[in-house]
């Protein structure tokens, strides 16, 4: 063999792959005969043995990684007790707060997001958590990924709604995850595919032709069902690299108005917005987002890092939100935070907080009815941790995503119902 001539034996995985797309055909995707047949006739067997989600509607989750402090993010102003525990941290949040009402105001470093709340967009959970909570990082994060405070399920609550109600398998990017390299725990399930892109400007195929060639020849020399599953999978991807490449020459195309969209540059998290913005606006079919900052487990020197990194997860949101406005697509959009925990009520001796429990979640966008929700937790009264006590359960949130924005059965993905938390206007108002 010539060094021009392309081997089958010397391709790799990872040449195919480059910058993250994570691409697998689930057993759903077999069962429904999805790999017997060539690709536009796959698509059409699998799409068909599927009722799924009709609407258009996108939801994009943004996890502040490492327990984000939420009474620096949503401050009482009027609670003494708030002074009692923490001294040195209230002096420098209360009077500094944007204030909401008599009650509450945003964390100083939130005018973006503060804006939201006057146009009415900005809906607040108080006192969200769950039963018996822990503590640890790895612990709590699987709880709020897989929705299940008992430890015992595996796959993400994200990953179960696109197997129920999307066909990812034909379309992998309808759950993506921007920023990192990682398949997010909320989006994994054995059925979905999803994709994952950590740098938008390298991601495709490795080695250009050359492995187009060699696909090629791989494919004509395989044959029956393995091979037309592998025509199926190198076409899914090579769609899906075109999506992200159409997506970033909208992006590019799309800012020559008056708009003056300025994503934060100093974080991933404004760059992951900005190329999730691209994929909602240019149509690429991309329903559920997950983007990442990190650096909340703020044990030491707690107030300027977590004003710093509140102030990025604003002017992120606040780009991401005039984008989607821009181009006439805010109205399909929720925005919602989450955090494996909060902090301690109480600070330590270190100008820090230690691990919580009951958090705020903050859901934002056009389809949300503004205001508060839940019940906010009494600082006087804490557990026998010194910690708040939750008043909503998570999985109550999650339904009325589910249930109210995307249209999905919340029962069947989280396996029992919750009272109501009506933060979602109702479809079609």
């Amino acid at each position: 063999m010539s060094k021009d001539q392309v081997g089958i034996n010397e391709l790799k995985r990872r040449d195919f792959l480059r910058a993250g797309l994570v691409f697998g055909a689930g057993a759903s995707a077999l069962a429904a005969g999805y790999a017997a047949v060539p690709d536009a006739f796959a698509r059409a067997v699998y799409a068909a043995k599927q009722e799924g989600v009709k609407n258009d509607k996108v939801l994009v989750m943004i996890q502040l990684a490492g327990g984000n402090d939420h009474l620096r993010t949503v401050i009482p102003l009027q609670d003494p007790k708030l002074h009692d525990l923490r001294p040195v941290l209230a002096a420098q949040s209360v009077p500094m707060a944007l204030p909401l009402n008599g009650s509450f105001g945003l964390n100083q470093n939130m005018p973006g997001i503060k804006a939201l709340w006057d146009q009415g967009k900005l809906a607040i959970v108080e006192g969200v958590g769950y039963p018996n909570p822990s503590f640890s990082h790895f612990e709590s994060i699987r709880v709020w990924e897989t929705g299940d405070p008992t430890r015992r399920q595996v796959e993400g609550w994200l990953g179960k709604t696109i197997t129920k109600n999307y066909d990812s398998q034909g379309h992998p990017l309808t759950g993506c995850a921007c920023g990192t390299t990682n398949v997010p725990g909320a989006l994994r399930d054995l059925h979905a595919t999803v994709s994952v892109i950590s740098n938008s400007r390298t991601f495709g195929l490795q080695g250009g032709t050359r492995i187009e060639t060699t696909a090629g020849a791989l494919w004509k020399g395989t044959p029956g069902i393995y091979g037309a599953l592998f025509d199926t999978a190198i076409s899914t991807v090579q769609e899906s690299i075109s999506s992200v490449r159409t997506a970033l020459k909208s992006q590019s195309n799309g800012y020559t108005d008056n708009a003056k969209l300025v994503y934060p540059s100093k974080t991933e998290l404004g760059a992951a917005l900005q190329l999730a913005a691209s994929l909602i606006t240019s149509g690429s079919g991309v329903k559920l987002l997950h983007v990442t900052l990190g650096g909340f487990d703020t044990h030491q020197t707690e107030l300027n890092r977590h004003n710093d990194l509140i102030g990025y997860l604003d002017q992120s949101v606040a780009a991401f939100y005039h984008d989607l406005d821009v181009h006439g697509m805010a109205d399909k959009v929720l925005i919602a935070t989450w955090s494996e925990f909060s902090r301690r009520p109480q600070e330590n001796a270190s100008g820090g907080t230690d691990h919580g429990a009951a958090s705020a979640m903050l859901l934002m966008g056009s389809p949300v009815q503004g205001g508060f929700y839940g019940q906010t937790p009494s600082l006087s009264n804490l557990d026998s941790t010194g910690n708040l006590k939750y008043t909503v359960d998570f999985r109550a949130v999650y339904q009325e995503i589910l249930n109210t924005h995307l249209g999905a059965d919340a029962k069947e993905i989280l396996g029992q119902t919750f009272d109501r938390v009506p933060f979602l206007k109702k479809p079609g108002v």
